[in-house]
């Protein structure tokens, strides 16, 4: 049995507890783990006994190369998706049909109602999520092929980093370099923020130049075939600096105590990860290290999330998380400090939950002698 076939069948044996016979998946992640169908506009209509793809003419050959023996629709160019799943729907006498609440637009979900009056619709939530939130081998490699990726794009930008580059065309180049390293693009928009403007998690790439502080920070990910990956690393670029090396020093001095603090925030976390620990303990156990340090308040997203065909996913490391770790979990744990004006730090690598504790798949040095050049 084919990856996707065992899927389906995983999906299957749920629909029962659903309280539905019949799930119409139309979110385009979902579809594509369940098939292998890499198109979108499509909707997979899954019962106990049938699984059929509603598509178009732009993906009929691609779903004959893509989903072997996959039973397919392919509606006519006059025929909206939604009525043609409506349509499938019917001739395959489903009564009470489960409908994916957090991908469904309202709009959808009324003309599914108005094409199908004698189906009864079930909203559903996270039925396929939490088939996708344990990784199979396959999956685990595919996650390591675009850590790989990342990572060869690193040494890229590392190597080639100058002075006058700004944030803005170091975002840039690194687009180009995932791809070169062998992605199929990048994971999210490259983050690269210089000195104080770290203290902006999600800092937006501006014309500031690399030596004007003492160190950037540079979050980024690769997309390898279907997988992603999602990096953060903290670069010294004090030999690049234009000013003179007394402010350097104090920059860097003041860098190494708080990034020591992050990292050692990251180690407890990881220390922690294992099967059946709740998420949010996990977020707890940074936080109130943070809190002793001072710097808790400083620590504003969450420590994590599950990283797979979608770059945020189940399970959500954070303390409002009812998610429980399994074997076959990948997930980030990004801790981060932030100090307006000044500038922050993130340490971030991608790790996979074992039998015994986790692994962390990410390799690139991290340690404050690396980082610092001790």
């Amino acid at each position: 049995m084919d990856r996707a076939a065992d899927r389906r069948e995983k999906l299957r044996r749920s629909l029962a507890s659903a309280g539905v016979e019949l799930m119409a998946i139309g979110n385009p992640t979902n579809v594509t783990y369940l098939t292998g169908f890499t198109g979108d506009s499509s909707w997979l209509l899954l019962s106990k006994d049938r699984a059929v793809l509603v598509s178009d003419g732009r993906y009929q050959v691609q779903i004959g190369e893509e989903c072997h023996g996959l039973e397919a629709v392919i509606r006519p160019p006059n025929q909206s998706i939604i009525e043609a799943v409506a349509s499938t729907l019917s001739q395959l006498g489903a009564l009470i049909v489960g409908l994916e609440a957090s991908h469904l637009t309202l709009a959808d979900a009324e003309k599914l109602r108005d094409s199908a009056k004698t189906i009864s619709w079930q909203p559903t939530a996270g039925v396929v999520e939490s088939l996708r939130s344990v990784k199979d081998e396959g999956e685990i490699d595919e996650i390591r092929d675009a850590i790989w990726i990342a990572q060869k794009a690193f040494s890229m930008f590392c190597a080639l980093l100058k002075g006058s580059d700004t944030e803005k065309s170091l975002a840039d180049a690194m687009d180009g370099y995932l791809r070169r390293a062998g992605g199929t693009g990048s994971s999210f928009p490259p983050i690269v923020a210089v000195g104080d403007r770290s203290a902006l998690p999600h800092a937006p790439p501006i014309d500031r130049r690399v030596d004007e502080a003492a160190f950037l920070l540079l979050d980024w990910g690769a997309v390898g075939r279907l997988y992603k990956s999602d990096i953060t690393r903290i670069i010294l670029t004090g030999p690049l600096l234009s000013k003179d090396g007394s402010e350097r020093l104090t920059v860097e001095s003041e860098l190494r105590k708080r990034y020591t603090v992050a990292l050692r925030g990251q180690q407890i976390a990881l220390d922690a990860l294992r099967p059946g620990v709740k998420a949010a303990d996990v977020d707890r156990a940074v936080r109130a290290y943070f809190e002793q340090e001072g710097v808790n308040a400083n620590f504003n997203h969450g420590l994590g999330h599950g990283l797979g065909l979608q770059l945020h996913e189940g399970p959500f490391l954070r303390s409002n998380s009812t998610d429980v770790l399994s074997v076959g979990n990948v997930v980030t744990v990004e801790p981060g400090i932030y100090f307006p004006g000044w500038g922050g730090i993130r340490i971030e690598d991608d790790v996979l939950i074992t039998d015994d504790g986790c692994e962390v798949l990410t390799s690139l040095p991290k340690d404050v002698a690396s980082i610092f050049g001790e």
